[in-house]
């Protein structure tokens, strides 16, 4: 009996070395479900945006938990991060409302555009040049990435459940009588309760306490059913081959790909960086080990989810809520990518999980995150400023990519100004020049 029950712990051990990192299966599991739980929002909100393009929505709900599943487990089994990916928030839109929408492409050309991103992707990471963009981020920035990633998806939290909405000058308070807004504060001071006594599985116990309330008082629907079959991905598999071949060779392309290319790369270099550094992942030189095989997951993953059918994949915020909850190895992200292969069967559960009740759990999130704050050197000014840009433009240009931007542009341009650009790497420099001219080139 002790055998057996050894085995499965042996391999898991083997394979995610838990106790070097100080975890257990228990605890990667939790956390797994927890990161599962609070990314499962794409998989309602993904097909959505893509289907105003044109595309199967049904179809797209398939290609976004395939990818994301793929994805996830490449990050798990060859990094050993604790990460998941999935059809990243914002190049969904970018795909949907300006290639196909706004400039009138076909969705198979736009897919067309993320397959070639992919390939790229995958060229840069076997030749080493993201992990030396990585690199080249002093640790004040990554230091100010994590915190700006934690105000960042507070922000996401409170906006969509409407606890903060437009209005006023940009933005104004939501109703805060209005019954759904009433219970996502109930959850967020359930989670934050829970959190506060050291509770393991706060997240997770908060998430279904706030779903069950809402379901008990009719604020938010049953689930249609326990289980369904998926439908078929056959409408868009291999749809991007379908793309006109003149425009594939044409100067917009190029211009779709390089936005695709530069939102997709740092927004998973913030991610990566942010996360790590909150975690105590980077090592003493302030660099991410293993950062290449981690960069492979998105490359590969987003390669893969064009063949099926979706927008670029990237690495997702929200992997801080599993690692609030202690996860700390691949398992947590192989036990999340099992979830998304589990939701084609188990949709109608999955999608019955409301905003608010995930809302809560990314607040509480950013509070955690925000504390990377604490180890930025504020009484120097060339440190403070550029850390400062890089945290308040993630949330108010929402946009990680656009905080980075900000970040190392800042950076570079006020060190030299205070005569000390000897302490600027030349990759930093290389990049904010990069920086300037997406600026100046694609807007």
């Amino acid at each position: 009996m002790d055998i057996a029950n050894q085995a499965p712990k042996g391999f898991l051990e083997r394979t995610f070395k838990l106790s070097e990192h100080n975890t257990d299966v228990k605890t990667e599991v939790l956390a797994g479900i927890t990161t599962f739980m609070t990314m499962a929002y794409i998989l309602v909100v993904n097909p959505m945006i893509l289907a105003d393009a044109g595309m199967d929505k049904g179809a797209v709900f398939v290609a976004t938990a395939l990818a994301a599943a793929i994805a996830t487990f490449v990050m798990g089994f060859l990094a050993n991060y604790p990460f998941a990916l999935a059809p990243g928030m914002g190049l969904n839109a970018f795909f949907a409302y300006t290639v196909v929408l706004g400039m009138g492409y076909t969705w198979q050309f736009a897919l067309m555009a993320v397959f070639i991103e992919g390939i790229i992707f995958i060229i840069l990471t076997f030749f080493n040049v993201r992990e030396k963009i990585i690199d080249a981020i002093p640790l004040g920035l990554k230091n100010a990435v994590s915190a700006g990633i934690g105000l960042f998806i507070a922000f996401i939290g409170l906006a969509n459940v409407g606890i903060v909405q437009a209005g006023g000058a940009i933005l104004s308070v939501g109703n805060l009588r209005e019954p759904l807004i009433v219970l996502s504060l109930f959850g967020l001071l359930v989670t934050a309760g829970l959190l506060s006594r050291n509770i393991k599985g706060a997240f997770l116990i908060g998430m279904l306490v706030t779903t069950v309330v809402g379901m008990v008082t009719g604020l938010v629907a049953l689930p249609s059913g326990l289980a369904s079959a998926p439908p078929s991905l056959k409408p868009i598999f291999g749809a991007f081959l379908q793309a006109d071949k003149a425009q594939i060779f044409g100067p917009e392309m190029a211009i779709i790909v390089f936005t695709f290319l530069f939102v997709d790369l740092f927004d998973t270099v913030g991610c990566l960086v942010g996360l790590a550094a909150k975690t105590d992942m980077l090592d003493e030189n302030g660099k991410l080990p293993k950062a290449k095989q981690a960069l492979f997951a998105d490359a590969i993953g987003t390669t893969v989810g064009a063949v099926l059918g979706t927008s670029t994949v990237t690495t997702f915020v929200e992997s801080a809520s599993g690692m609030s909850e202690g996860g700390r190895t691949g398992l947590t992200a192989v036990v999340t990518g099992m979830l998304f292969l589990a939701s084609l069967l188990f949709s109608p559960i999955f999608i019955a999980i409301p905003s608010q009740a995930t809302a809560p759990v990314l607040i509480l999130v950013g509070v955690m995150m925000a504390s990377s704050m604490l180890k930025i050197d504020f009484h120097d000014m060339t440190e403070a400023i550029p850390a400062f840009l890089t945290i308040v433009m993630m949330p108010l240009a929402y946009s990680i990519a656009e905080g980075i931007l900000f970040g190392v542009v800042s950076f570079a341009i006020i060190k030299l100004i205070a005569g000390k650009g000897k302490s600027v790497t030349p990759a930093l420099y290389v990049l904010a020049l990069l920086f300037i001219a997406k600026v100046i080139l694609a807007g």
